[in-house]
């Protein structure tokens, strides 16, 4: 009879199927979803949170000024002092690459909302209202998807000039066309499905159905996408600063460093492979998370 009135006095508090607290199975069903994520995947999450935290507080992580070096240690190999070595003028790498991160994953996150946005907004509109609209976008989107994207990119940071933002900004344009591309082909799909019939039928405005419908069942792939986007919006940037199109030194952009050290390859080889070796963790990384997003989703 006790048991019975406990069990009446707190129903809430306890599982109908296996009696323990429901707290308790919460935390154990976090628990199992987290096992699910693969263990490539959580080492992605680990190594994206460390350069957003690299971006967000750098002065954490190292004691070296990043721009002034000590002359009489220059050039030396990776260390317990200098995990990166040192570069030519003495400067610790590994603090120019920390400090250089802000720079890097800041214009990768501009170029992809650029791109996110303009190309969404072309795509959207383009399979929704189709028509002579969608044939003209059309057009437009495969003439820049004719055109390599860095070459594209070393096109508009040309014409904008060479500074960091400019190269995002390139960056962003060049990848319009894609984010473009696929938003239509989910936009023509989501606009033949039963629930936008029926909101038509119940009188919805098309204003209405493109916002509160098709927008936000179209933008699911976008996302992956976007998570992939930031990847190669690295690379690029990455890319056009080493070949000069970004900030001058004594910045220390990723792409930069590589540029740098290049000249120092035979002798001391660091230069090159560890802001490298960041770039390619970065990428990967994000590679990873982007496809199990889109496997999960």
């Amino acid at each position: 009879m006790t048991a019975l009135v406990s069990s009446a006095l707190v129903p809430d508090l306890l599982d109908p199927e296996e009696g323990t607290p429901r707290g308790r199975r919460g935390v154990r069903a976090g628990l199992a979803r987290l096992r699910a994520v693969p263990p490539t995947v959580l080492l992605s999450f680990l190594v994206l949170l460390v350069v957003i935290a690299w971006s967000v507080a750098p002065s954490l992580f190292t004691s070296f000024n990043p721009v002034a070096g000590d002359t009489s240690e220059k050039l030396q190999a990776p260390s317990a002092a200098h995990w990166f070595g040192t570069d030519n003028l003495g400067r610790d790498l590994l603090a120019r690459v920390i400090y250089g991160t802000e720079s890097s994953v800041a214009s990768a996150l501009v170029a992809v909302v650029i791109a996110v946005v303009v190309g969404g907004v072309i795509g959207l509109v383009a399979g929704f209202f189709g028509g002579w609209l969608d044939a003209t976008l059309a057009r437009i989107v495969d003439v820049l998807l004719a055109i390599p994207s860095f070459l594209l990119a070393v096109v508009v940071v040309s014409s904008l000039g060479f500074d960091t933002i400019n190269a995002a900004i390139a960056t962003g344009i060049s990848a319009v066309a894609v984010f473009a591309r696929v938003m239509r082909a989910e936009t023509l799909k989501v606009r033949q499905a039963v629930y936008v019939e029926s909101s038509v039928l119940q009188g919805g405005s098309r204003w209405h159905i493109l916002l509160a419908h098709v927008l936000p069942n179209a933008s699911r792939s976008v996302i992956a996408l976007s998570v992939l986007q930031f990847g190669m919006s690295i690379l690029i940037i990455a890319g056009l600063a080493f070949l000069g199109y970004g900030d001058p030194p004594p910045a220390s952009d990723w792409g930069l460093l590589v540029s740098a050290g290049k000249d120092y390859m035979v002798s001391s080889p660091w230069l090159v492979y560890a802001p490298a070796l960041v770039i390619v963790a970065v990428v990967l990384s994000v590679n990873r998370i982007s496809r199990w997003i889109r496997k999960v989703g």
